[in-house]
């Protein structure tokens, strides 16, 4: 067992997403529970790579590597995640707001917290108030996670945010913000419940709203 999770750390470090996937169906076939392989193997490598990026020896094509790798195991994964207690852990909308087409951090935050056992609702790039707004009356979902990469596209944020609170929606969930030129400061002035610095903080941000922590907070 240790043989295989540790093949899995190593394809995932190398971004080697057919070695990850092979492994993982490997690891299956010899009685390996899905929720291990993410637990013990998953995520101890991201948070791993996580760390190497923060501290500059990674870059974010070797990080988009990892992340596809691991979402490679993920796919072979899913189907028994459903019966997982991984699967209940709760639900986040995720989205880049309108007039920005950057999709790498917002993919990336998406493959991370499916991996840490999310149900993710990727409403992609470009996404206008109002689809935010009707993906959060819809799939009432526990964390709404923003990012904005635009300067010019920052107070989309504080207008998603504001047409919650107009129709009476914004304490029936969390909201999470990031991206190039979002500020904890800023974040906190529209009101946002956390601020993550990157996908691996994101993460870990959402982790602490799902347990209901109250009051601003910045990951990073």
């Amino acid at each position: 067992m240790k043989r295989i999770i540790a093949d899995i750390q190593q394809g995932l470090m190398e971004g080697d997403a057919q070695l990850v996937k092979e492994k993982t169906e490997q690891a299956l076939t010899y009685g390996i529970k899905a929720d291990n392989i993410i637990q013990e193997g998953l995520m101890p490598a991201m948070k791993i790579i996580g760390s190497k990026f923060r501290d500059g020896e990674l870059f974010i094509p070797d990080v988009l590597m990892s992340s596809r790798a691991m979402h490679a195991s993920l796919y072979v994964l899913r189907p028994l995640l459903a019966s997982s207690k991984l699967a209940s852990k709760g639900t986040v909308v995720v989205g880049t707001v309108a007039g920005d087409l950057h999709d790498i951090g917002k993919n990336m935050v998406t493959m991370m917290l499916e991996g840490a056992g999310y149900n993710v609702i990727d409403l992609g790039i470009d996404v206008p108030v109002k689809e935010f707004v009707q993906a959060v009356r819809t799939h009432k979902p526990d964390v709404l996670a923003m990012s904005a990469l635009l300067t010019t596209t920052l107070d989309e944020l504080r207008d998603v945010i504001n047409q919650l609170k107009e129709e009476g929606l914004r304490y029936q969930v969390k909201i999470l913000v990031g991206g190039g030129p979002v500020t904890p400061e800023f974040a906190m002035a529209i009101e946002a419940d956390a601020y993550a610095g990157d996908s691996f903080h994101a993460v870990e941000a959402t982790n602490r709203l799902i347990t209901g922590e109250v009051g601003f907070f910045v990951v990073s």
